[in-house]
């Protein structure tokens, strides 16, 4: 069988026509990517850089050094371009000791497990696995050493779905306690309908939970912009996944309705946020995850997941993915500490993300989708952003 294979091209209420799978297209060195060096790693390897842009404007550039987005610079509504994800300039940015210590993990591809995992350890087939506790008493985005920090293979291309950079690497059996040697890859595709598709692959010898995300922070007004207390969002879930204390899903399945959870219409982001509510103590703020409105028959494939819509640059970012649910963080725990590449600091919420992925804890919460992959299955998930101005 294959894991989460997505069956349909389509974004259901979306009408988002998705690049074709890499494996059908495949990728071949081209002079649309330019790269050059981005960095150096404390151990002498060579981080490089790719960018690559599309027909209208639309220009990114990715680094090898943890699959990071570096930059995302799309037009607003007069056609002005600006860059509308946190990040910096240079590697020695992701390697300071400041950013170390806190870890946002901006523009990062996230495994093996991306999100928390209970008391950092879970039991499968009736071994107990234990994994770092990097967040209080939990594990969180694969552990000390995640796919975050992983120095991925690179390989540019140019086809007929668009242009790009498919990265691979190779998770050693028992790295960060997780079982199996796993084999990833994953290829970002811009596209000239201005989609970015995420798709994201893995096999492993061993059976081993699994659950990759990318972790960019957004600021549509532009990165250094910011609050993005005013961004209006729309999330597609009736329900949502509450939290203990420590982050962890109880295991209850909550209605939205009712609650400062409710997104279902477009909402701006900071009007209920500071609200009486004991999940946004928790949080403090968003930092949680919302079970996706899937139509029946529909798993696999592409839903809308969000829309957010920036009222002064009028940019729109819409999010459709395979996944069951989206982790929408408001990026409660920037401080100011860390400055960005517009020279001006990261301070509390000038950054939203939103991270598609199975649920949190799901190795522990029998109730929730599996995320096990067995020896001779397919992990396959994807996940499109489409940007556009009012």
């Amino acid at each position: 069988m294959k894991w989460m294979i997505a069956s349909a091209p389509w974004v259901l209420a979306a009408a988002i026509s998705g690049p074709a799978l890499a494996a059908d297209n495949p990728a071949s060195m081209t002079d649309a990517v330019k790269t050059s060096v981005f960095g150096t790693l404390p151990d002498g390897r060579e981080a490089r850089l790719y960018r690559f842009s599309n027909a209208h404007g639309v220009e990114m550039a990715v680094t090898n050094y943890g699959g990071i987005i570096v930059s995302l610079r799309t037009p607003d509504s007069d056609g002005d371009v600006d860059d509308i994800v946190l990040g910096f300039d240079s590697l020695d940015g992701y390697l300071s000791r400041a950013y170390q210590t806190s870890n946002p993990y901006f523009g990062a591809l996230i495994g093996r497990y991306g999100n928390r995992i209970a008391g950092g350890e879970f039991t499968l087939d009736g071994k107990t696995y234990t994994l770092a506790k990097n967040n209080g008493p939990n594990h969180l985005h694969g552990g000390n050493k995640g796919f975050n920090q992983v120095l991925w293979d690179a390989k540019p291309f140019s086809n007929d779905t668009g242009t790009g950079v498919i990265l691979s690497y190779t998770s050693a059996d028992g790295e960060e306690g997780y079982p199996g040697k796993m084999d990833v890859t994953v290829t970002y595709t811009l596209s000239d309908q201005d989609t970015l598709s995420v798709e994201y692959n893995a096999t492993t010898t061993k059976a081993t939970p699994v659950n990759l995300t990318q972790h960019s922070y957004f600021n549509l007004e532009g990165e250094g912009s910011g609050s993005i207390l005013d961004h209006r969002l729309m999330i597609n879930a009736d329900a949502f996944t509450p939290v203990d204390k420590t982050l962890i899903p109880t295991g209850e399945i909550r209605p939205v309705k009712g609650t400062p959870f409710d997104f279902r219409e477009a909402t701006a982001i900071g009007k209920r946020i500071n609200d009486d509510n004991t999940q946004l103590e928790y949080g403090p703020g968003y930092d949680h995850n919302f079970v996706l409105n899937r139509p029946d028959g529909s798993d696999g494939e592409l839903v809308l997941a969000a829309r957010v819509t920036e009222p002064d640059s009028g940019r729109i970012l819409e999010i459709a993915t395979t996944e069951p649910g989206i982790q929408f963080y408001s990026g409660n725990f920037l401080d100011g500490t860390l400055t960005g590449k517009s020279g001006r600091a990261y301070g509390r919420r000038n950054g939203f993300a939103l991270e598609s992925q199975h649920f949190p804890d799901s190795p522990n919460q029998k109730d929730f989708p599996s995320t096990i992959l067995e020896p001779g299955d397919t992990y396959h998930t994807r996940t499109v952003y489409t940007f556009s101005a009012r």
